[in-house]
C-alpha cells in the first residue's frame, strides 16, 4: 500500500458544521486533517473563508447537478473555492434498473464534463448500494455505467456501500482501475443500517486490502451515521489510517 492523501466527508459531522462551521473545521485541522470534502457546498455561507482560515483544502466536493443541469453554476462556484472535482452523490435507484436509463445518466454526466471543463473542473459520480445490487448484462450497473463514461469523467467509489450491495470492494476497485480517483473509506458490519457504522478499523471490512486496491485514490473518511460520536470516530479513523502508513514505511 502506498501513502495517499486523506480527507473527510463533512456530512459525517453535519450537525457540528451547521452549528459552528469555522470551529468544526478548526477542530478537524487540529486533529491532523489537511483536506475535507464538503457536501451541498453552495449552501454553506462562509465556506471559502473558513477553509482559508483553517488552512484546509477541498479538492473534492459532493453536489448534485445531473438531475437539474446546474453544472455551469456549480462548476463556477467550485472554481472560486479552489475545488477541482465535483462529484454528484446520488441518482435514484429506479434510474439504475435498465440499460437505457443508465445510458441517459451517463450522457448527462458526459455533457456536464464538457461544461465543467470550461471552468477547470472535473466531474464524477459517487455510488451507493443500489448501483451494485442492479446488474446489466452480467455486471454491476455501476460498471456498465463506467463503460459509457467519457474518459474525463471520474468515479468516487464508496467501498462500504459496495459491500452492502453484495460485491467485493477490492475486486470492484481492481476492475474499475484508474477511473477511481477517490474512495469513501468507512467501516462496520456492511449492513444497510447506517447507525451500524463505526470508526475505520473497528468494523468488518478489510481496510488494508481496500486501500491497496486503489493506491493512488484520495481516501475520504465518512460515516453516514453511528451509534457513537461521529466526530470522535473520524479522528480515530484518521489515526488508524496513519498507523497503516507507518507500518508500511517501517
Amino acid at each position: 500500500m502506498t501513502t495517499s492523501a486523506i480527507s473527510v466527508q463533512l456530512y459525517t459531522v453535519r450537525e457540528a458544521i451547521a452549528e459552528d462551521l469555522l470551529g468544526s473545521l478548526r477542530r478537524l485541522a487540529d486533529a491532523g486533517f489537511d483536506r475535507v470534502e464538503p457536501f451541498a457546498f453552495t449552501r454553506f455561507d462562509g465556506l471559502g473563508d473558513a477553509l482559508t482560515s483553517t488552512g484546509l483544502g477541498a479538492p473534492t466536493t459532493h453536489q448534485g447537478f445531473i438531475a437539474d443541469g446546474s453544472i455551469a453554476e456549480v462548476a463556477a462556484a467550485a472554481a472560486s473555492l479552489g475545488i477541482t472535482t465535483v462529484i454528484d452523490p446520488f441518482v435514484a435507484p429506479e434510474k439504475w434498473q435498465s440499460a437505457d436509463d443508465i445510458a441517459d445518466t451517463a450522457r448527462r454526466l458526459n455533457e456536464a464534463a464538457v461544461i465543467a471543463a470550461e471552468h477547470g473542473i472535473t466531474v464524477g459520480y459517487h455510488n451507493h448500494a443500489h448501483e451494485i445490487e442492479s446488474t446489466i448484462d452480467g455486471v454491476t450497473a455501476l460498471e456498465h455505467f463506467a463503460s459509457l463514461l467519457d474518459p474525463a469523467v471520474v468515479l468516487e467509489v464508496d467501498t462500504y456501500w459496495v459491500a452492502v450491495g453484495g460485491a467485493d470492494p477490492v475486486e470492484l476497485l481492481g476492475r474499475l482501475g484508474d477511473r477511481v480517483v477517490a474512495i469513501h473509506v468507512k467501516d462496520g458490519p456492511a449492513t444497510a443500517e447506517t447507525k451500524d457504522q463505526v470508526a475505520v478499523g473497528q468494523g468488518s471490512l478489510n481496510i488494508p486490502a481496500i486501500l491497496a486496491a486503489a493506491p493512488n485514490a484520495l481516501r475520504v473518511i465518512e460515516l453516514d451515521d453511528s451509534r457513537g460520536d461521529r466526530f470522535e470516530a473520524v479522528i480515530a479513523s484518521l489515526g488508524y489510517l496513519r498507523s497503516l502508513e507507518s507500518e508500511v514505511s517501517a
